[in-house]
């Protein structure tokens, strides 16, 4: 099929400025595509011998691989072009994400710092006050002013004990790569100290504000920079004033250079020192030594079959969130001398709901639950005793109450499907919770609903979804229907709100959310029923949620859009190459696509805890089942799809995009387009300007109403409320 023109004829309109109509018809003209170069290369997996056609394409410095990006992104934009009503759509979504978008402020010292976003920056800014009610706050530091296109971004912050300085990341062109800077914060001066090749890892201040603690790589070859293994990370301290060359060697692990480390100070008398490390993405260990201690770390909790972190140290006590012997999370409390003897339990494990986060703000404890997808928040004495429920204004999620041991007060955010990020103030005496900022958005949230339900998987496993859309859509088959996963890594799916998704609801689309196995929704054992050789039962979940929706009448598979970034992108691959029938349009974002080769670039290998390894025999024979690059039929009908990646992505590779393009242009069995996106300058999706997302939703949602023959229309919009 790449070597022909194709012409696709569907139901759209005419006129961009008015939307369209079914009653009449176009075509779109998709132009040849890339002639894609073949290589005899093959790989012997324990007797099984597998092509790699597109190998080269993995050279992300050829310049034979940047022609071919090049020559697909014409491909691909030259199409997205040609449909009507992509200015309307792109129109529509700078109004409605055209509003001021303010975050929980944070006190430091005498100050408080929040970050704002006028609507359209491409990067938010950090303000700093005086007072929480302080009418003129100050730009603190703004990353727009850092480049051009606005792709230095904000990788983390972190403020010094005593409140004088702030050590901040920054990463530029999507890239994980983060170099470290810091600024005096009553004078705002830069100082000269920054710190490079970081991964990871932030600035975790000493008890002192003399220095921080970080986790860096030796420098790349030349090259290597984006694609290459990053191995031996190592823990160092630098002395605020001091060259990095100088910086002094906290922890290294010679034996084992796959592994994550992470480095800082007890925070309340500085006497001891902590690494946490790690072989993947779950499961860790947990060491400490005195600081001027010249010997080895001790290990406190072995790796790595269960999670442990240390979540503060009061008054030579230690509080320990883990899941050891507890699916569900718990908090324990122990001696600094860490004798097991001296352990207690401060917050048991709950058998319904999963502990997901611990904070310590003042003097007390405030406890995130995950129930059912959705946030319970409780605050406890340092005892475990309870003070009482946190009232949150409805289902949704909440983040925030952070906050220092002299806190009075903190505050929250609170966020569901119709729901923008709104902030709370919380006082942690009365329980007093008072709105602090909400954003006003040009939509009418009364227009919209969402429901929870529970569908049957494939092996009898209940598992939610959230499903919202406009209400008065009748339920006919006829919707379309956009549904998103993730089902990984013990990541969550919660109600959050998105500009995106209202555009798209607003013209009668369905917006679905699967709450899969694989996260950890309902804790660790529904983590682990979603990966190694249980990974297949992820996506009979995704499957299992799309027959649903078809036959209860939510849509049909002409209308059907399914979609999933990095792991989320594997589970669109697997899906779509799986059941290709069940499908109208597949967007596999940032996707892992290559399960044989993964582990080989940057920091894949940590995601073999996750995934297994085609390097050991049993896991490969499970793994190459379902990897979507390999299990591509030729002359197979597939849905229309728009493969999207970064080329400055090094996380997940673009490479893994680039052969599951080739292959998938190769093997189509229908005039359905097959399409790859590549954002410029762009990476996995972290810190990604304003712009470039809003350009990208626009074209996904241009892709997804053209190829599901749906009717877009600017007087569909939603109006806002009075």
């Amino acid at each position: 099929m790449n070597k022909t023109t194709i012409y696709i004829t569907l139901a759209a309109a005419c006129m961009a400025t008015v939307g369209c109509s079914s009653q009449k018809k176009m075509e779109i003209k998709l132009k040849p595509y890339p002639q894609t170069a073949k290589v005899d290369v093959t790989d012997n997996y324990h007797g099984t011998v597998v092509a790699d056609p597109y190998r080269w394409l993995e050279d992300d410095n050829s310049a034979e691989t940047a022609a071919w990006v090049a020559a697909e992104n014409e491909v691909t934009f030259d199409y997205l072009s040609q449909i009507p009503y992509r200015q309307a759509i792109n129109d529509r979504l700078m109004e409605l994400w055209n509003y001021e978008k303010i975050g929980a402020p944070t006190k430091i010292g005498n100050h408080y710092f929040f970050f704002r976003n006028d609507g359209l920056q491409n990067q938010s800014v950090l303000y700093i006050m005086d007072s929480i009610d302080d009418p003129n706050p100050k730009v603190f530091l703004d990353p727009n002013e850092l480049s051009e296109e606005g792709t230095a971004a904000l990788g983390s912050i972190s403020f010094s004990k005593d409140g004088k300085y702030m050590a901040y990341g920054l990463s530029r062109s999507g890239s994980d790569w983060t170099d470290i800077y810091v600024k005096e914060v009553e004078s705002g001066r830069l100082l000269g100290d920054v710190v490079r090749w970081l991964k990871f890892s932030g600035a975790n201040w000493d008890t002192a504000s003399e220095g921080f603690y970080y986790c860096a790589y030796d420098k790349p070859e030349k090259g290597a920079e984006l694609s290459g293994q990053n191995q031996f990370q190592k823990v160092y301290y630098h002395k605020l004033g001091t060259p990095q060359s100088s910086d002094k060697l906290i922890y290294e692990d010679k034996e084992h250079p796959l592994r994550y480390f992470n480095g800082y100070d007890d925070g309340d008398t500085g006497e001891y020192i902590f690494v946490d490390a790690s072989e993947g993405t779950s499961g860790s260990a947990l060491m400490f030594k005195r600081k001027n201690d010249r010997g080895p770390f001790r290990t406190i909790f072995k790796g790595f079959e269960n999670e442990y972190a240390l979540a503060e140290v009061r008054d030579g006590k230690a509080y320990i969130y883990t899941n050891e012997s507890a699916p569900n999370f718990k908090l324990l409390c122990m001696n600094l001398d860490f004798n097991r003897k001296t352990s207690k339990e401060i917050l048991p494990e709950d058998s319904e709901r999963m502990l997901q986060n611990v904070s310590f703000v003042g003097d007390y404890i405030i406890a995130i639950y995950l129930e059912d997808a959705s946030s319970k928040v409780y605050q406890y004495n340092l005892d475990g005793t309870l003070v009482r429920e946190i009232e949150l204004p409805g289902i949704g999620s909440v983040s925030g109450f952070g906050g220092r041991e002299d806190a009075t007060e903190t505050f929250y955010t609170f966020t569901s499907f119709t729901t923008p990020a709104t902030i709370y103030r919380y006082d942690l005496a009365t329980g007093e919770s008072t709105l602090f900022a909400q954003p006003n958005v040009k939509f009418n949230p009364d227009e919209f609903t969402t429901e929870q339900i529970f569908f049957e998987s494939k092996d009898g496993t209940k598992v939610p979804m959230f499903v919202s859309y406009r209400k008065g859509i009748k339920m006919n088959g006829k919707n379309p229907t956009y549904i998103y996963g993730y089902g990984g890594f013990n990541v969550p799916l919660m109600p959050s709100f998105s500009s995106t998704n209202i555009a798209m609801m607003e013209q009668g689309a369905i917006y679905v959310s699967v709450n899969l196995r694989g996260g950890n929704e309902y804790g660790e054992k529904w983590h682990q029923a979603g990966m190694l050789a249980n990974k297949q039962n992820v996506f009979d979940d995704f499957i299992a949620a799309a027959e649903y929706l078809i036959d209860n009448k939510y849509t049909s598979p002409k209308k059907l859009a399914l979609s999933g970034g990095s792991n989320g992108g594997l589970l669109v691959g697997a899906c779509m190459t799986q059941r290709p029938d069940l499908y109208a349009v597949a967007f596999p974002q940032v996707g892992v696509l290559d399960m044989l080769r993964y582990h080989l670039f940057t920091v894949g290998w940590g995601w073999a805890v996750e995934y297994g390894s085609s390097d050991d025999p049993e896991q490969f024979e499970y793994i190459y089942r379902y990897s979507p690059l390999h299990n591509i039929k030729d002359g197979t009908c597939y849905p229309a799809t728009l493969i999207l990646t970064g080329d400055h992505d090094d996380r997940v590779v673009p490479a893994h995009s680039f052969k599951f393009a080739a292959r998938m242009q190769e093997a189509q069995g229908c005039s359905n387009p097959v399409l790859i996106r590549v954002g410029i300058n762009a990476g996995h999706g972290a810190g990604k300007p304003t712009a470039k997302r809003i350009a990208e939703a626009a074209d996904i949602l241009s892709f997804f109403f053209w190829n599901t023959d749906s009717d877009y229309s600017a007087a569909n919009d939603s109006t806002p409320a009075e």
